[in-house]
């Protein structure tokens, strides 16, 4: 079930409030399980089971963690915890890929599996292993209640496209926690702007980037722009997912961390990992990097510390080498910034500096979205003006005015402008005053809009659907 639906927002989401407000407070987790798991089942019958099974296996394998504590089983109940999760989503995300590429290097024919892509299995796996492994380290207690282990999993709001929620960030929300009009009006308006993001700009930037990948002829001038168009749809598509379902859990009394701080305003790679889904960049830090070494260790370990960490961060999100190409490409940026290169950027002017940011992210959401490893070096080629291809053409032109409001739009909204416009504003009483009756006004005419986009037919899928 989508978010941006109209079975989501009027007769699912209307449902769940009435009956989670409705129960006393020691029914209102189940509540929540219920409905998550009828979330979940709405899209994926068979692998709501699966989850389940993920859920169960921490479940059990957290227990005797903690029985064992201080004793060589705990351990071994840790790397069993681990190793069953990790088997389970490489089985699922990885098989074929592993298959195809042992056939293209001895010239067998394994027949492929074909598995369907379990919907969000990236995210609650981490989420599932961020418990053990915080129970083994004393970070987490022992959650002793299925239903609330199960609830932090399958909980609708972030299930199938993140943010990754640690839990020992609703560790104790799960068990305490305040509902309030203000947490309750905050979550409305943070799901509304979400997913005005997500149909009314990341949808738009989509149908530009399609029209501009898809001419006749395509050209150096377009493909720079459909980079751009690319990176914004991402941008706004995942970021617009993660309000909604900060949103979503304000509302239920939960409290997510942020997992987007503009990036678009980043001065440099390093910077933008900083700011771009932070809660992926944190998981691999605090479970991988850190665990390794770190950059307390010589150079040499830690160049290849980096390169696992990054190794793995592309491999995550996709069975394909264009990801493992994704995540090795920010690696040898980062070791250059490591090296030299930051100290030339901290001598530029900010604008260079966001220039050099651009131009590199924009490179990289091409290899991120490429048609496979062909598809990837075909469109890398155009943006440099391989194949001979024109600079620009009259079609070029065509599709950048009928879209060139909405695509400055996209770049002013994905700088914080407009929310620091709003902070001066409310700072002041009269202007304050003005807003608090505005701004409701202003959110009830963004969910009509989009309302009437569903009414229209639109499909609107979430591009992390697919890790």
């Amino acid at each position: 079930m989508l978010f941006s639906s109209i079975p989501f927002l009027y007769y699912f989401l209307p449902i769940v409030l009435v009956l989670y407000f409705a129960v006393p407070f020691k029914l209102k987790n189940l509540v929540l399980l219920l409905a998550s798991l009828f979330f979940y089942f709405y899209g994926e019958p068979i692998y709501t089971l699966l989850m389940l099974g993920t859920t169960l296996s921490s479940y059990i394998h957290a227990f005797l963690i903690d029985r064992f504590r201080g004793k060589t089983l705990s351990k071994v109940f840790l790397c069993s915890s681990i190793v069953t999760s990790i088997l389970v989503l490489g089985f699922f995300k990885y098989s074929d890929f592993f298959v195809s590429n042992v056939n293209a290097l001895l010239k067998t024919d394994i027949a492929l599996l074909g598995l369907a892509l379990p919907i969000g299995i990236s995210f609650y796996t981490f989420q599932t292993l961020s418990y053990t492994i915080d129970v083994y380290r004393g970070q987490a207690k022992l959650q002793k209640s299925f239903v609330r282990l199960a609830t932090y999993v399958a909980l609708f709001p972030q299930l199938i496209a993140g943010p990754i929620v640690r839990y020992t960030t609703v560790e104790e929300e799960l068990s305490h926690r305040k509902h309030s009009f203000e947490n309750f009006s905050y979550g409305v308006n943070r799901f509304i702007i979400g997913l005005s993001k997500k149909v009314l700009i990341a949808d738009t930037m989509s149908a530009l980037a399609i029209a501009l990948h898809g001419m006749d002829e395509l050209t150096v001038g377009g493909m720079w722009v459909y980079s751009l168009a690319n990176y914004l749809q991402i941008y706004f598509d995942f970021s617009g997912y993660s309000d909604m379902a900060i949103g979503l859990g304000r509302i239920f009394g939960f409290h997510f961390l942020e997992n987007f701080n503009y990036p678009f305003i980043s001065k440099s790679v390093s910077e933008f990992w900083r700011r771009w889904h932070m809660s992926l960049g944190t998981w691999f830090r605090d479970y991988i990097y850190i665990p390794m070494g770190g950059n307390r260790v010589a150079l040499p370990k830690w160049i290849f510390n980096t390169f696992v960490v990054w190794f793995v961060t592309g491999f995550w999100h996709g069975a394909d080498w264009t990801f493992i190409i994704w995540g090795l490409y920010f690696f040898v940026f980062l070791v250059m910034e490591k090296f030299f290169l930051q100290k030339w950027l901290n001598k530029l002017p900010k604008f260079a500096s966001h220039i050099y940011v651009t131009f590199v992210i924009a490179i990289s959401f091409v290899i991120f979205s490429g048609a496979g490893f062909k598809g990837m070096v075909s469109d890398l080629s155009a943006m440099f003006g391989g194949a001979n291809l024109a600079f620009w053409s009259k079609e070029t032109t065509y599709h950048l005015t009928g879209y060139a409001i909405a695509l400055a739009a996209a770049v002013f909204g994905a700088t914080p402008a407009l929310k620091n416009l709003f902070a001066k504003l409310h700072n002041n009483k009269e202007s304050c005053r003005v807003l608090n009756v505005l701004e409701p006004i202003f959110h009830v005419v963004l969910l009509l809009i989009v309302t009437a986009y569903f009414v229209d037919g639109s499909f609107s899928p979430f591009l992390y659907f697919r890790f």
